[in-house]
Formats: C-alpha cells, structure tokens, sequence
C-alpha cells in the first residue's frame, strides 16, 4: 500500500502542475484588461497603471506564476482585489456552504447509484427490468439544472414542504440546515447516481456470467447470498472508480446547483471572481477543486483495492 501511494505521488504532482497553469493562463486568455475593472467605474490612465503595477500583471508571465506558486507553497493564496480581501479568508468563508451540500449529495450519490445497481444487477421481471431502465436512462439524460427545477416546483410548490430557496448551516440549526440541504442534494446527486447505478449494474450482470456464480448457484446459495456475497463484491471496481471521478463532478455542478437555490458557496464566490476577471481568486478555486477530485480519485482507488483481492496496488 505504501508503495502504491508513493509511486502514484510523481502523477499526481504531474496532474496538479498541468493544473497550475491552465488556471493561471485561461483566466488571461478572456478579452479585456482586469485592471481597468479593478481600477472601479471612470478610472483615469494614472489609476489602471497603478493597479496594474499592484497587481503585478506588469511583470512577465513566468513571474507572475511562480510568484503565485511559491505563495501557495507558503500558504498565501493572496489577496483578491475585487473584494478587498484575503482568499483564504473568503474561502473559508463559503466552504461550509459547499461542503455541507457535496457531501450530503455524495451519500445521496452513493446510496441510490448503489440501490440502483443492485436493483438492477438483480433477476428481474421483463417489465420490472424496463422501468428500472426507463428511470436510469431519464436521471442520465436529465440535466442537474433541470432536476432542480423539477424538485422546487413538485416538492416547494406544489407540496410546500422543503424551502427552495437560501441556507441555515448544520451548525446553527440541524434541522432546519437539513431541510434547505435536501432538495439541492438530491438535484446535484440525481444524475451522477444513475451513472454510478449503470456501471454496477453493468458489472454485475457480467459477472453473473461467471463459472464461479454458476458454481454458488449449484452448491444451492439462495438468491441474496449470490447477490450480496459473490455478485456484489466482485463488480465494485467500476463503481467505487466513478465514485471517486464523481466527486468532482460535485464539486463543479455546485456552482450551478446553488446559484439555483440562492446558497452563498464556493459556487458562487467562483461565478463572481468571473465576472469580475478576479485573477488570484479564480486560480485558486480551480486548483483547489483539481487537488480534491485527485485526492478522491486516489482514494477511490485504494478503497477498490481493499475490497477486491483479486487487485494488487503494488503491482
């Protein structure tokens, strides 16, 4: 195991490095001068100079990189100069938000995406089979958007019984916290547990054609014990990798998810450092969300080697 994670340790530098300057050069790459937009309405020559210089966008590119990177190293991530604050600060600021709904949409994710599975890895009536099908391929075809849509005018319209609309932090209220989480939940995990459902739902049924299933079922294991103690353990590989490719896909659609429900995250401090071209602060979003869906892709994989024996991570 410690092998496995000190090989894998030159790839993930690699990853976050290439990761390092796609943000650094796509935000540089939009039309316009970001210290015209900092410089506030009506600037004068002598002001944009004088951000621009601030800034540092003066400077060569090269510089300004690894000024930036050197700064993560030592744990400054700056300053933004839109909102006049540290990044940091204002990460920490908006990371409970995001947190609290990517995690409960991660166990929505990995409870239905594994009911589904199983539901579906299962001996089922022709008919039981095409609706599970049926309800797959929709919540696959269906947009995160278009979900939350669907939740806010079924369940707080027409049924009234979930708020659509702002947030309460767990640690203020539990209850009430959960009731404004569920619904954006649902919505941002929809989607991404059908994937996880299809993929288990596809191993299995592949690994049922196994000689050693063929053997349980001859030596009389009943239905559920071929099921939950041959079928299941052996088709996880697939799975538990999405998983892990999937928290970043939660991660990205939250910026969506909450400017839909009015929650104050991560999502929305990102779509505001882009509109206002904030540099320092849109670099640090992206490579923060690309060091997570790398850590959870890492993790996904030590997990599926520890259920699967058949896997070797040294190897």
């Amino acid at each position: 195991m410690i092998r496995y994670l000190l090989g894998r340790i030159p790839s993930i530098l690699l990853v976050i490095f290439l990761a390092s300057i796609v943000a650094f050069i796509l935000p540089r790459l939009a039309p316009g001068d970001p210290a015209v937009v900092m410089a506030g309405p009506d600037p004068t020559p002598e002001q944009v100079e004088a951000v621009r210089e601030a800034a540092g966008f003066n400077r060569p590119l090269i510089e300004q990189y690894l000024s930036w990177v050197l700064g993560l190293f030592r744990g400054d991530l700056g300053v933004s100069f839109i909102l006049n604050r540290p990044i940091g600060e204002l990460i920490l600021s908006r990371v409970e938000s995001t947190l609290q709904l990517a995690g409960l949409a991660a166990v929505f994710m990995i409870l239905l995406g594994f009911a589904l599975g199983i539901l579906g890895g299962s001996r089922l009536r022709r008919g039981s089979r095409l609706a599970l099908d049926m309800f797959n391929t929709a919540m696959l075809a269906t947009p995160p958007f278009l979900v939350a849509l669907v939740l806010i005018l079924v369940f707080g319209i027409w049924l009234r019984i979930l708020p659509v609309s702002g947030e309460v932090g767990l640690s203020e209220n539990f209850g009430l916290g959960l009731q404004y989480l569920l619904l954006p939940a649902a919505a941002l995990a929809l989607t991404q547990a059908a994937v996880v459902g299809r993929l288990l739902q596809t191993s299995m049924l592949t690994t049922r054609g196994e000689e050693f299933i063929d053997l349980a079922v001859a030596k009389g294991a009943s239905p559920a014990r071929v099921t939950f103690r041959h079928v299941l353990p052996a088709s996880l590989d697939a799975a538990i990798v999405s998983i892990g490719l999937r928290i970043g896909e939660l991660l990205s659609g939250a910026i969506i998810i909450e400017a839909i429900f009015a929650r104050n995250g991560l999502g929305q401090l990102a779509v505001q450092a882009v509109n206002n071209r904030d540099y320092f602060l849109i670099q640090t979003l992206v490579i923060g969300a690309v060091v997570i869906a790398v850590l959870s892709q890492l993790i996904s994989e030590v997990v599926m080697a520890s259920l699967d024996p058949r896997i070797r991570l040294e190897s």
